[in-house]
């Protein structure tokens, strides 16, 4: 009888360590916010799809941190575009104690977002967010894997002048962050040109008559709108609806597969410039390549515009808590001030501000519908 009770303490024994790697297996979460309702939600779904790939890699690979075995899981929340909801969902992911954040895509949620995660000591890498004044608030918990406003408004204004020859610039912007940053900045890089009238409308506007019709009168070259494709693709039918046959220039926000859908006939061989807030030069290319065929098999629907710049978010945020050997925000938050990771949309180091250093930016137009790109620049 004795010899059965060693034999069974002894077996509960190895049960127990056996079941010790499972019970040891910590679990990070990563916070996820974009906007997957309303207008934008084809951006924001498209964001979240790059954050679960990153996840599932992650996981697959079995990665240990600080020699503990780790399990990453999403957490995800809905901002809808709107600051207000924003601020909302980035406490519920402080409350829920997340180990790091990655969003939001709007400037006009990241902004007043920051703050939130700044006070709890919780890092943020942006994916999408370029206007300048979110890393410029000295919050040290901010990043972005992106270039700003700064750099692709004003080359987006240098590019208008030098190589589209405009001379007569009517600019639009719909009031968000976002928006009015990069139309302020392209109006900065714009030296030479006029600019012949400024309107603004907003990010939910449908009807553009009032402000094309004012610009119509002024007869410019060409007209920049700062904003996102929901509202640039119904404003680019209505400008061709009035008869205005200048060239038309957005940033990243309209800088999308979708446009041609959303404005039509409007989105002409050549009319549309635009520049998303990266790019890969062509020696990286099949990096970027082979994430858009895994993308594409994944959800059976191409990258709309930032799924990789999440992905390395993702990515970025475990690389500087393996190189801390923690998962704990105070004790990796340095290491991602150093971090280097090599990732799908090239090398990510950062600035003292938390920028990313030497953003690039890529050129596109279109062109029987889809989107083409035309050159990379630094």
């Amino acid at each position: 009888m004795q010899t059965k009770s060693i034999a069974a303490a002894i077996a509960v024994a190895f049960a127990a360590v056996a079941t010790v790697p499972a019970g040891a297996q910590e679990i990070i979460k990563i916070g996820h916010v974009g906007p997957v309702s309303g207008a934008q939600s084809h951006l924001g779904k498209d964001n979240e799809n790059g954050a679960n790939m990153a996840v599932s890699d992650l996981n697959a690979k079995g990665i240990k941190i600080g020699g503990k075995p780790v399990k990453f899981v999403l957490v995800l929340e809905d901002d809808g575009a709107d600051p207000k909801q924003g601020t909302t969902v980035a406490q519920k992911l402080v409350d829920a104690k997340v180990n790091g954040v990655v969003g939001h895509l709007n400037s006009g949620t990241t902004v007043p977002a920051s703050r939130i995660y700044y006070n709890a000591g919780i890092p943020q890498v942006s994916p999408a967010s370029t206007n300048p004044v979110y890393t410029k608030q000295k919050f040290n918990t901010a990043f972005r894997v992106v270039a700003n406003d700064a750099k692709l408004g004003g080359t987006l204004g240098k590019y208008a002048v030098d190589k589209l020859a405009a001379k007569k610039i009517a600019v639009i912007d719909d009031r968000t962050a976002y928006g009015m940053g990069v139309a302020t900045e392209f109006i900065k890089g714009a030296k030479g040109a006029q600019i012949v009238d400024k309107q603004f409308t907003n990010d939910k506007a449908t009807d553009f008559n009032a402000i094309l019709t004012s610009i119509k009168a002024k007869n410019p070259d060409l007209v920049f709108f700062g904003g996102m494709d929901a509202v640039g693709g119904p404003l680019l039918r209505q400008m061709k609806a009035l008869g205005i046959k200048a060239k038309f220039m957005g940033g990243d926000g309209v800088c999308t597969d979708a446009l041609p859908r959303l404005a039509g006939t409007a989105a002409a061989d050549g009319v549309v410039t635009c520049a998303e807030a990266g790019g890969v030069p062509p020696e990286l290319q099949k990096n970027m390549d082979d994430f858009r065929a895994r993308y594409k098999k994944a959800y059976n629907q191409e990258v709309q515009l930032y799924a990789p710049y999440v992905y390395d978010s993702v990515m970025t945020l475990a690389q500087a808590m393996q190189d801390a050997g923690s998962s704990d925000p105070k004790k990796y938050l340095p290491f991602l001030k150093k971090v280097k990771y090599q990732g799908v949309t090239g090398l990510i180091t950062f600035d003292q501000f938390g920028d990313i250093n030497d953003g690039a930016l890529t050129l596109f137009t279109y062109t029987g519908g889809k989107k083409t790109r035309m050159e990379v620049v630094k």
